[in-house]
């Protein structure tokens, strides 16, 4: 016999010894559910709890829902979305040029700068 065999045959009987007398039963009723009665107990408890009318009120609620999107209304939202995705790209492009021309702009000033005094010092 190997050592683990005994550790192993001794660690399951200090767990067993841990457990409820009434879990294994507790785990068999989980795994198979309530009975038919309890959930017929649970049916009736729900339907008492809901209003009159109620399956009425849901089925003309659902009809005044609008139906499918036409595909005039696809076509507009696409044309929508597409639009904004443009006017945003050109907006953040526009920017990206006006900063990189003020950039050029600040570095070609420091070199006219630089010129013009190496001219005055000659």
């Amino acid at each position: 016999m190997k050592p683990e065999d005994h550790a192993w045959r001794s660690l399951q009987q200090h767990a067993s010894a841990q457990l409820n007398s009434r879990f294994a039963d507790r785990v068999l009723r989980a795994a198979n559910g309530p009975c038919d009665k309890t959930w017929q107990s649970l049916r009736s408890h729900g339907a008492a709890q809901l209003r009159p009318g109620f399956a009425a009120r849901v089925l003309r609620a659902a009809r005044k829902l609008p139906g499918v999107p036409s595909l005039l209304d696809q076509f507009v939202f696409s044309a929508g979305t597409a639009i904004v995705c443009i006017v945003g790209t050109l907006y953040f492009h526009s920017r990206s040029l006006a900063i990189e021309n003020e950039r050029n702009l600040a570095s070609w000033h420091q070199i006219a700068m630089f010129v013009q005094d190496a001219d005055t010092g000659l």
